[in-house]
Formats: C-alpha cells, sequence, structure tokens
C-alpha cells in the first residue's frame, strides 16, 4: 500500500496541449505576418517540420547545450529556412509573437480538468516544467488551473532543468514532501520520468502514443482518467 500525498505533474505535453495550442497560435501569425503563401499553404507542412526542430532544440536546452535565447529565436530561423526563407528579422519578430501569444491559449490535454478536480480533494498537487517562467505562469492562469497547485515550480527558479535530480529535490523541499509520500506524473521519458526516477521518486508514465521502451518505472498510462482509478488503488491494502 502506497500513502502518497504529494502528485508533482509536468505541465506542456501532459496537462497543457502544447501541440494544439501551439498549431493555433502559428496559423494565425502566419497569417498576420504574411508569410509567403506557398508556405501559409502548406501549413500542416510548417507546423510538422516546427514541432520537429523545436523538440530537438528542447533537449539541447535539457542538457544545457543550448541557452533560452538561442531556443526561442533559433527554432522558427530553422524552420523558416527549411522553407526557403532566409530571414532572421522575422524568426526574431515571430518568435517573440510566438511566445507572447501561445500561453493565452487555454486547451488542455483530454480528461486533465476532471483529473485535477478529482485529486486536487485527496492530495495536494504541484507542477515542475522546464518552461519558462513567465509563460508557463500565463499557460496555467489563462488554462485556469492555477487554483489546484499549491506549488508551481519551473527550471528558472530553482537553477536545474529536468532531467536533473536536484531539480526533484528542489521541490520535494519546497513543497515539503518526503519522497516516499511523492508521485512525478509526466509524458517525456527521460526528463519527468527517469529524472523522478534517478531522485528516489515514484513516477507514473503518461504514454498515450505508447512508445515503446525498457525502462522499469512504477506506473504507465495512456489516458489521463486513469490517474483517478490508479491512485485509487494503491491506497487499497493488496
Amino acid at each position: 500500500m502506497k500513502n502518497y500525498k504529494h502528485i508533482f505533474f509536468d505541465l506542456d505535453h501532459t496537462l497543457w496541449d502544447l501541440e494544439r495550442n501551439s498549431a493555433e497560435t502559428i496559423t494565425e501569425l502566419l497569417a498576420s505576418y504574411n508569410v509567403d503563401e506557398k508556405v501559409i499553404a502548406s501549413k500542416p507542412g510548417f507546423i510538422k517540420e516546427y514541432n520537429k526542430i523545436n523538440d530537438a532544440l528542447w533537449d539541447q536546452y535539457r542538457l544545457g547545450t543550448i541557452d533560452r535565447k538561442t531556443l526561442r529565436y533559433e527554432r522558427f530561423r530553422r524552420v523558416f529556412l527549411f522553407f526557403g526563407i532566409e530571414d532572421q528579422q522575422l524568426a526574431h519578430d515571430f518568435g517573440n509573437a510566438f511566445v507572447r501569444d501561445s500561453p493565452l491559449k487555454p486547451h488542455l490535454i483530454p480528461g486533465a480538468l476532471e483529473v485535477l478536480e478529482h485529486l486536487s480533494g485527496h492530495y495536494t498537487l504541484h507542477i515542475i516544467t522546464n518552461g519558462f517562467a513567465e509563460a508557463q505562469e500565463k499557460k496555467i492562469k489563462n488554462a485556469g488551473i492555477a487554483h489546484y497547485f499549491e506549488h508551481i515550480i519551473n527550471s528558472e527558479m530553482a537553477g536545474f532543468n529536468k532531467p536533473d535530480p536536484r531539480i526533484f529535490e528542489y521541490s520535494l523541499a519546497l513543497a515539503k514532501a518526503g519522497k516516499s509520500e511523492s508521485i512525478m506524473v509526466g509524458d517525456h521519458l527521460e526528463a519527468d520520468i527517469l529524472g523522478a526516477k534517478r531522485a528516489g521518486i515514484d513516477q507514473i508514465y503518461y504514454n498515450p502514443a505508447r512508445r515503446p521502451h525498457y525502462e522499469e518505472l512504477t506506473y504507465e498510462i495512456i489516458h489521463l482518467k486513469e490517474l483517478i482509478d490508479l491512485l485509487k488503488k494503491t491506497k487499497e491494502k493488496p
């Protein structure tokens, strides 16, 4: 029997629907910046390439090989270049507008609101995110979920990015939570789940795409709503 008291959530892709919110923002910005008609006609292709480049740059950011400014602008410089547009100013302005506008989008992962509403009555909830503080706070506020969380921890305030165990240790200390009474929920196997595991914290891998892996994890789910029954069962005696 596990007596969890604290649940730590990742934000992007776990609660906040990053892909949908990003796609809506990019679609609006392509129109407002009058980007080449060939690019606008290929919005799905532009968004697909952006997602690929953005994911790769975020991996580098987690490892500390690039900084925030590089990530912020380089992703759009590269995707515009992929479509034959070499315009530093456009990439700079587009990157600024994206960071300004995308956190205002309210869409959550299906089931997120129901899960937070239920769990908040039984556990103390927190967020641990690698996202930039200003943007993440806006996302949480505009999605209407800020009141569910006691602490919102980001890598900037902690001084470390997930999967560094020190961001998890920082979060536990801030929440005054013991490792044995805490569990981490996230969609990123390396950053969220293996990072928590190395820090000695139980994990719930949210894996809706059913990505194959060979890791031994505490739990794994494909839909957020599974959290309700899963956590209920952990309280039951075998």
